[in-house]
């Protein structure tokens, strides 16, 4: 009534053995990638945060040497304590300063704030020129210096917040 087939040469499928081994390797391998995948990550942040960390200082450099080059910025912007003529904010390099000239021309060092890759936020630590070295918080007379206010650690073993 019913023949039954010959198993052979033609034989298909896979065996149960043959499942695992193939599902074995392939989570060896994924543990193998998802540290790397996320090195890898924190990596490409650490490069963001030294590009706006280095675009935020050179943006107060700018403003610094502005103050020596335009006497009305000194006069008219700077408070009387402030005399080393760093910024006293951060949004001054974004919002721009008037120079104190007859035009009314201001100047803008940086078009936005750029966010801190290892916070997400646009929120930096300041220092100032007359702080303490290693010092947990800035006197507020300028700014002279920026830092992340992550309390990771970076790749390098370092604090964020000392790059």
């Amino acid at each position: 009534m019913f023949k039954r087939r010959q198993r052979g040469r033609g034989q298909r499928g896979v065996t149960l053995v043959e499942l695992v081994a193939v599902t074995a390797v392939l989570a060896v391998m994924a543990s193998v990638a998802l540290p790397v995948a996320n090195t890898m990550l924190k990596r490409r942040k650490e490069v963001v945060l030294r590009r706006n960390l280095r675009e935020i200082r050179e943006a107060i450099d700018k403003f610094q040497f502005d103050t020596e080059r335009y006497e009305g910025l000194k006069t008219q912007v700077l408070s009387a304590t402030n005399e080393e003529g760093y910024p006293e904010e951060l949004k001054w390099l974004y919002e721009g300063v008037d120079i104190g000239d007859a035009a009314g021309t201001k100047i803008k060092y940086l078009r936005r704030l750029p966010i801190d890759p290892m916070t997400g936020s646009d929120e930096w630590g300041t220092r100032s020129s007359r702080d303490e070295p290693g010092s947990l918080f800035s006197d507020g007379i300028n700014i002279m210096d920026v830092y992340s206010l992550s309390e990771a650690v970076g790749l390098n073993d370092v604090p964020y917040s000392e790059w």
